[in-house]
Order: structure tokens, then sequence, then C-alpha cells
């Protein structure tokens, strides 16, 4: 049984094989934090609290001088009856009151895992896979009930923590504040790790010590932003890829959210993640309910290598949905670097042509294929054909393309609108706005307005017709601003503060609408390239276009930055032409082929108009791609050598019975008579024997993985190797 309850002590024990989780009731209501971590066998679990009594910490019990919730360990703090730190929550009453005193009233616990209503989440496919326990805790005055859901699985060292509210009373209240997971940990002594940016340069590894105060990332922009992932880690001081004890919390969104660790008086530390309560309000009527997003929370004994490990494979197997969950994705080549919205079916079909002969396997044409689109100011919202440039239609160019024995994709962007647009003329109510307000213009367009039903059922039957025109095998979903003057023709004053997480619920439906009514299409989620990366997406997309840079440099740092969280099946990754299109760089086509062939590969450059040779090379490496592929889509990575720590990376994947492996290796600037450098391998069995690039000569694992692979000196800048592992016979 992975949870179980000692009635005695009130105190609820989550655990598998390797982690537990403990939370106690004290008092006989409040719920205490007592542990999470490595897994333990509890003897005398009433010993971890301890109790002393603080100056100026009140005490919340009579009588009880030792107890305060001010210095108590809590699993869902409040503010206001004595914890003077952050509350998980906050409720306006109808007196204007935001004091609360939710209190244990009851629990559940059964196999399996419910899903969220409206929301993306993670799931089991069997109920036997993981348990849950639900908390009930009441505040009888209000007459409001919370229930604090945990699940942990069996074969995942995962905890998922959401929290739903429901009104048992008469009066209407007001949620200003609804985290979905916090957790007071014992002890402050922590690095902090986020990851951030900006765009082209997303997901950028940022490592902090925790100190005094409040450290905190968030996002106000609509979207889980290319400023902020919405996923931190907390670690040992000591933490390196291989050891420490690293916790971390991911959240299944992909809106506005925030997470912060604060820390105590007494050197204690407090971690909250969920929704940002910036701006945000939820009316919460009688008999109504709220849920918070999934907050996925993972600890690793085995550094940060473990941690990323068990989140690959818990968003590759068990967030990700769909016929392309399990299957490695095809090498695609987009026109948009090669045209942009300079192009005509001729053109179209000349890369296509071109790609077909170097092995490419999908054509996805991109912006400016509707309405008047030859530039970025019009026609957002006017989903028809542009016959001047297509004149055969969608379906006369994806026949062509299905008989030339590829696939066809396309890019829409139906999240948005233009002024300049028969739907804009038609519906100017239908935006994200506010009635006098100036209506801010990013990338010469507006955000439609998904709080609305009836935008919603508009975008559900236009795209559905989209869809059906053609034989099309895989879309690119853009979404190209943030949202400004956040606000909706439909809501009352009173639930304005709602449009930005009802857009979300609304840009939900419509995806499981449309994944739905067809199931065969590979989406793939792009937010002017990784603005919106999250686990919330690849429930939806199983694929995300991981940044607009194409650039093979910096392409390094932000894959291996996304790669402390997000498998490499989920990213998309080009080969662009050069000088690089966002940084002005020139690399060698070599390093651009292998830097995408590390994650999905895919092409966005003149193919049609390149040299033999080059051609040759791209022929070559797509041959390589497709024997590595498995391996780079399912296996586990282990990161070697660091971008962020000097001009060397090296990344491995190694296959799940240990048979092969890749491992990846970069020099970006080339050092002047450089020593030999060699490099750890990971993954592999230690006495197993190992060829490499299928050379005669055999090495033990012990041996890669001890005294490691000398790798070869480098006398040129942008530089790239791979190489394949295989068992020997």
């Amino acid at each position: 049984m992975p949870i179980d309850w000692n009635d005695k002590d009130g105190i609820f024990h989550l655990y598998n094989k390797n982690i537990s989780y403990l939370l106690q009731i004290v008092h006989g209501k409040y719920l205490a934090h007592l542990y999470w971590g490595k897994r333990v066998q509890i003897h005398q679990p009433t010993s971890i609290l301890l109790f002393k009594g603080r100056t100026f910490s009140p005490t919340t019990e009579a009588g009880e001088l030792q107890f305060s919730l001010d210095t108590l360990p809590q699993e869902y703090p409040a503010y206001g009856n004595g914890d003077f730190r952050s509350p998980a929550y906050q409720i306006r009453s109808a007196d204007g009151s935001t004091i609360t005193e939710f209190v244990y009233d009851s629990f559940e616990i059964f196999q399996g895992k419910r899903p969220l209503n409206g929301l993306p989440a993670a799931y089991v496919e069997d109920k036997s896979e993981a348990e849950t326990l639900v908390v009930t805790m009441v505040d009888s005055m209000l007459g409001i009930g919370i229930d604090l859901h945990y699940t942990i699985f069996h074969d995942l060292d995962v905890i998922t923590r959401s929290v739903s509210y429901e009104n048992l009373g008469s009066e209407a209240v007001e949620i200003q504040k609804c985290m979905s997971a916090s957790i007071d940990f014992h002890q402050a002594n922590w690095d902090w790790l986020q990851l951030s940016g900006t765009w082209a340069r997303e997901r950028h590894i940022d490592r902090i010590p925790v100190h005094p105060g409040i450290q905190m990332i968030s996002s106000a922009r609509g979207a889980s932003s290319h400023q902020h992932n919405p996923f931190i880690a907390i670690l040992s001081k000591d933490t390196t890829e291989e050891f420490g004890d690293v916790y971390g919390l991911s959240l299944v969104y992909s809106g506005n959210f925030q997470a912060y660790i604060e820390t105590g008086s007494y050197h204690t530390a407090r971690v909250s993640i969920g929704l940002n309560s910036f701006d945000f309000a939820w009316l919460l009527k009688s008999g109504e309910t709220f849920q918070t997003p999934e907050a996925l929370m993972v600890y690793s004994s085995e550094g940060l290598g473990g941690m990323s490990r068990t989140f690959h494979k818990l968003l590759r197997t068990r967030v990700c949905r769909g016929v392309y969950r399990d299957k490695t994705r095809p090498i695609l080549i987009n026109n948009w670097e090669a045209t942009y919205f300079n192009f005509n079916e001729k053109r179209l079909k000349n890369i296509a042509d071109a790609g077909k002969e170097l092995g490419i396997e999908l054509f996805v044409l991109d912006d400016g294929w509707f309405g008047h689109r030859n530039n970025a100011k019009s026609s957002l919202g006017d989903w028809d054909v542009d016959t001047k440039k297509l004149p055969n239609g969608l379906d006369g160019l994806a026949d062509y393309i299905c008989k030339r024995g590829m696939k066809f994709g396309l890019w829409v962007e139906p999240e948005m609108v233009s002024p300049d647009s028969d739907l804009y003329r038609k519906h100017p109510d239908w935006c994200i706005h506010v009635p006098g307000r100036n209506r801010t213009l990013s990338r010469n367009q507006l955000i439609l307005d998904l709080s609305r039903e009836d935008v919603v059922d508009f975008l559900i039957e236009t795209l559905t017709k989209v869809l059906n025109s053609a034989k099309i095998s895989y879309v690119k979903w853009d979404m190209n601003r943030n949202m400004t003057e956040i606000g909706s023709a439909k809501l009352p004053p009173e639930r304005q503060k709602e449009t930005a997480h009802r857009y979300m619920l609304g840009l939900y439906r419509i995806l499981e609408t449309l994944i739905d009514r067809f199931p065969d299409i590979l989406f793939e989620s792009c937010s002017g390239g990784g603005g919106r990366f999250d686990p919330g997406m690849l429930y939806y997309m199983s694929q995300t276009w991981t940044s607009d840079d194409t650039d093979a440099v910096e392409r390094l740092k932000i894959q291996y930055g996304t790669s402390m969280v997000y498998p490499a099946i989920t990213m998309g990754a080009h080969v662009s032409d050069v000088p690089n299109h966002q940084v002005g760089r020139t690399t060698p086509l070599l390093m651009r082929c292998h830097v995408a062939m590390a994650a999905n590969l895919g092409f966005e450059l003149n193919i049609d108009k390149m040299s033999s040779d080059d051609k040759k090379m791209i022929m070559k490496q797509i041959k390589q791609y497709d024997q590595i592929r498995d391996i780079i889509c399912f296996g586990d990575l282990y990161r070697l050598l660091s971008p962020f720590a000097g001009m060397d990376t090296a990344l491995m994947y190694v296959s799940e019975n240990q048979e092969k492996a890749v491992v990846f290796n970069f020099k970006t600037l080339a050092t002047p008579n450089p020593p030999f450098l060699r490099v750890k391998l990971r993954g592999l069995k230690p006495n197993d024997l190992y060829r490499v690039n299928h050379a005669d000569k055999k090495y033990f694992g012990d041996e890669l993985m001890t005294i490691g692979l000398t790798l070869p000196l480098i006398k040129e800048d942008f530089s790239s190797y791979i190489y394949q592992i295989e068992k020997a016979d």
C-alpha cells in the first residue's frame, strides 16, 4: 500500500520504493508537513515535529504556549491566524474579511488518479499505477470546503498535488489566491534553480543560493512565458548532475503562474507554486467549485540528472497523449526561413521535391497561406486559402506532397486576430480589451477572447473546417503575443479578474475537442518559439517548438536548459540557413545538423538551392539520425558537459535496455594547444562490453564511465561529433 494511515498519531505516509512523503493532523485540525524525500521507515513519527514558544509568535491554541501556526510547518497555510508567512490561499467573504480557519474534516484514499475538470493533468492508464489521498478541510463559518489532492505513482518518484474549492454555504465568496502546492521545509540551506530568459534566449539555467526573504518567478503575460518557465528546483548545496538532494516542482498550466520560496525567521523554507495571485480573483457562488492546476513534484537523491530523467519519463508517458506519444517524430522541412511570406505553389513544390530527395518525411507550410497575408499586418482570423498563392487550394498542395510519399503540415495562429481582417470588422468585441481603453497591438495583432463560449465555438468549427479540407498530418499552433488590457466584454465587473484564467480554460476546451476529432494529427505548440513550453500544452500537443532562435551555438544552451524538465521527444529543433537569421552567426552545416539531431530533427532553409556537397551532407546526417532517433526520443538523458560552464558541451542518450547509446560532443570556440579532454559516460552496464562507432576495439561499461572517452583535439571553432555506442556481441 503506497499510502498508510496511522490513526493513533494522525499521520499519512505516502511512499513507493524510493520516496516518502509524510503529513500529520495536529490537535485534530491542523495539517502539518513532516517530511518529503528519500524513502524512510517510520517508527517514531511523532518525534519529527518539535514545538517551542517563540517571542512574537502568537499561540493559536489556548494553554499551548509552545504551539504557534507561525512556526508550524503546514501543508496548506492561511494568513491571519498567527502565521505571518505567505499563505497558500486567501478568500474574501461577503463581509469583506479575508480571515479563514480551515480545519481537518475527513480523508479518502483510493487507487488510481482522477482527471481534473477542464484542466490538463498527469494521468494513469491503469488504477494500479498510483494511489490518491484526498484530505478535506472545512471552514464552518464560511461554509467552504477544500480538498487537498495528493497522488503518488508506484514506479515514478512523483507526487502530484492540486486543490479544489467548494462553496457549501449560502453566500458567494471571492478566491484571491489559490496555490496548487505548498511545502514547508524544516531548513533553508538550499540553492534555488530556475529556467529564465526571453524570446530567442529561453530557459537558461539560473542557480543561486536561497537567501532571507522571498525569491519568486512569475508570469502575468497570459502565458507561461519566454521569461520564466513554470518550474523551480530546490537543491542541496553540494548538488551536481549525479549527486545531491533535488526537489523539483512544475505546474501543469500554460497561463499566469507564480512560484516562490520564503525563508522563515528560524531558517525554515516555504515553497509554493500555482496560479499567479496578481490581478486574479474568482467569484465562487453557492454550490460552485473551483479547481486549481496540478503541480508535479519530483524528488531525486541522484542530483539534477535523476530529477530530469524522472520528469522526462513522467511527461513523455503520463502527460503527453495521443498516437504520437510513443512514436518517433517525422523529419520535417518548414518553408518559413526559406520564403517568409513570399511564396507561390511552384516555390513550395520545389522545396518539397528537394526535401523528398534528401529523405525528409514531412513538408510544413508556414505563415502566409490564408486571407491576404503578405506580411504580418493583416488577415489573422480569416482562415480561407489565398488562391493567388495556392490556386489549387490546400488540398491541391497536400495531394501533390502526399503523392511524393511525404506528409503535409500546416501553420496556424488561431488565438489571434488582425485589426485588418474580416473577422475583426465583423466582431470588434471578440478580442480581449477594456471598453474605452486603447487596444495595444503587438506584432500588429490582438488576442481573441477565449473566455467567451461563442468565440471558442467559432474557433472549434473554423479549425475543424480547415483540418478537414486537406490531408493534414501535422499542425504548428503558434501564438505570437502576450495579453494587454486584460478584460472581457462578456464578463460582469465582479468577474473581470477571471478573464486570463477563463481564457486558458477556453483554449484547453478547443484543444481537447480538436485532438479528439483529429487523433492522427501531430500538433506542435509554438508561442514565438518557446513562450509556452509547459506541461499544460504538452498534454494536448506532444511537441513544442523550442525557440525561434535556430543558431546552433545558442541552441546548445536553450536545449540544455530545456532538458532540465522536458524530454528530447518534446523539443522541435531545426537546421537553418547561415548567417543565422536571429544572431547573424555562421556555423558549419555539420554542427547545425548535430544540434538539431539531439532533439526532433527538422529543416528550415533553402534546401532546393543548396550545393550538391551540402545536400550529400544532409542525406548522410538524416541516415545517421534514422539509426539513433529511437534512442534520443525514448532513452535516458545524461548531461555530461554544460555549455554554461565552458566551450564544451556533451550529452548522452542511453536506450532503456542499456545496449545502445549516443554521445553528442560540441565545441564552440577552439583553444590553442589544448589539453586532452576525457568525458565520463553514464548509464551503461559496468560489466558489459561496448563498441564505439562500430570499431573493433571493445570497452567495458565501467571503463567508459570511470576512465572516460577521450575526445579529439579540436583546432577549429564550432565543431561537433557524434559517438554511437553499442553493446558488443
